[in-house]
């Protein structure tokens, strides 16, 4: 990036060149002393530039991306939360703008992960379908242009540390998806390596057992650590995690200070089985879900401190966020929507807004944005802020809201948001304050449960209509008096979809 002030220094260069009348009093006649001021001046004038470009890349932003696992909308201080202490991240929004209107793209570990680094919907990159497990075979394209790749061009210095779940095949892994190293885990911290069999089974009582148990992380899973591509630890001792990303982090961003840097740490907790270390865990498994989110917020009040400490911290942007919302059937080893309907795997608000907070540069500290917007936005938002356009040869769907992030205007660009379910299907817009679902009917063994919108032996969709601004909540169904917008919106719904499914990329498939 070129400054004005980088572009004068080539003009203050011309000048000592040609010199003035003051600088000699007969240039011509002293050739020799008119060749060393010449080559005395091209050396000062190369070190002139060299240093402001050093100082122009310098002032290019450090990105630290946070993304906590099944977190859910009421599981912060700062968001409501009064069971749960969250001192560093409740710090975090006094010093920087907390998002209530934040949506991801999907219900499910995968897809969402899919949308934010790509800045598209899941099925625009062929990732909507349920979750990869450890017998899966496909991952994402590393044709997709990443939040990695993008800042890689830029000359970032780009660490992935935590789950991946994305793919955990060498080609699709991060160091394949812009990122120069990688630490962590390839899927969920439930899943077992190779085929995902003899894992623990039950609710939330089964993951009580695991809880009053520490030595279950070793002996109860088989989850594996990577470094780079290769298995480092099998099983990962789920109780130190958490610290060990942490720590991770802390390190590159140490080696990295004088040259900005991307660190994308996505925290395999709180998503179950829960674990935390042996010297902070609360033996009460009551009390697991709290104990395991209080843990995560020391160890980011380390990384808090470590940005500090490198002098790096008013030039970094942090983003903490989650991938959906709480996983509600395990209870106490689950979170809390907060004033949201139903959790992770629903295209309910609780399902899919999630908690956001962003301190950085430009960002007005003690402020709330209620204006929509998303994962799949961070991307063209980052690539605005850092003067880098994206690629022109492919569709996304995110959108800079970097005017939201700044406070600079409260209205979005964002005018609609469209939700798919955890298996991937289109199910329900949202344009405004108004949210359509349209929901296939159930099975005939589930009729009982179908919202009271529908006829029980019907096979017709359910059409659900929300007014947000007055029913958070959604408990108050408006589809029978607003059939115009019913309409308008079931017809756009299915432009859109129609649309992402004509032009959608293939993922990565195993040969």
């Amino acid at each position: 990036m070129l400054t004005n002030e980088s572009v004068r220094i080539p003009i203050l260069c011309a000048k000592l060149f040609t010199g003035s009348k003051s600088m000699t009093p007969n240039p011509l006649k002293h050739a020799s002393w008119v060749r060393n001021v010449l080559s005395l001046t091209a050396v000062v004038c190369l070190a002139l530039l060299l240093d402001r470009a050093d100082a122009s890349e310098a002032k290019l932003p450090n990105i630290v991306l946070i993304f906590a696992d099944d977190l859910g909308y009421g599981d912060l201080g700062c968001f409501g939360s009064k069971t749960i202490r969250t001192p560093h991240l409740d710090r975090l929004a006094e010093q920087g703008r907390k998002f209530t209107n934040f949506m991801v793209a999907s219900p499910v570990c995968t897809p969402s992960r899919a949308a934010l680094l790509t800045a598209c919907y899941p099925k625009r990159v062929g990732m909507h379908q349920h979750v990869l497990f450890p017998t899966s075979t496909k991952g994402l394209n590393p044709t997709e242009h990443t939040i990695a790749d993008h800042l890689k061009t830029q000359g970032y210095a780009t660490a992935c540390i935590g789950k991946w779940h994305l793919g955990h095949h060498p080609e699709v892994l991060p160091t394949a998806q812009g990122f120069d190293t990688y630490f962590g885990i390839p899927y969920s911290n439930d899943m077992n390596y190779p085929d995902n069999k003899a894992k623990p089974q039950g609710g939330a009582g089964g993951m009580d057992a695991l809880w009053t148990d520490p030595e279950s992380a070793l002996t109860k899973w088989k989850t594996p650590l990577f470094e780079n591509e290769k298995i480092v630890e099998l099983p990962v001792d789920q109780r130190t995690v958490t610290r060990r990303y942490t720590q991770k982090a802390i390190d590159f961003v140490k080696a990295n200070r004088d040259r900005p840097f991307f660190v994308y740490l996505p925290h395999s907790m709180p998503h179950i089985p829960l674990y935390v270390p042996d010297d902070v865990r609360d033996p009460d498994p009551k009390r697991a879900y709290i104990n395991t989110i209080e843990h995560i917020d020391t160890e980011i009040g380390r990384l808090l401190q470590t940005l500090d400490e490198t002098g790096v911290s008013e030039n970094t942007f942090v983003i903490f966020t989650s991938d959906n919302g709480p996983w509600l059937p395990f209870k106490h080893h689950g979170g809390s929507a907060g004033p949201l309907r139903d959790g992770k795997g629903t295209t309910f608000e609780g399902g899919q807004r999630v908690p956001c907070l962003i301190r950085g540069p430009g960002i007005p500290p003690g402020t709330v944005c209620d204006a929509l917007t998303g994962t799949i936005d961070v991307l063209p938002t980052i690539a605005a802020i850092i003067g880098s356009p994206l690629p022109s040869d492919r569709k996304i769907d995110g959108m800079d809201v970097s005017t939201l992030w700044m406070g600079t205007d409260t209205r979005s660009p964002r005018e609609e948001f469209v939700y798919y379910t955890a298996q991937g299907e289109v199910e329900g817009i949202r344009q405004g304050d108004w949210k359509l679902l349209v929901k296939k009917p159930a099975p005939p063994n589930q009729q009982a449960k179908q919202t009271p919108n529908s006829d029980k032996k019907s096979q017709d969709p359910q059409i659900l209509l929300f007014d947000l601004s007055k029913d958070l909540g959604e408990q108050s169904n408006q589809w029978k008096s607003q059939p115009e917008i019913v309409n308008r919106l079931r017809a756009r719904l299915e432009e859109i979809d129609a649309e992402i499914t004509q032009n959608a990329r293939a993922p990565w498939v195993k040969p």
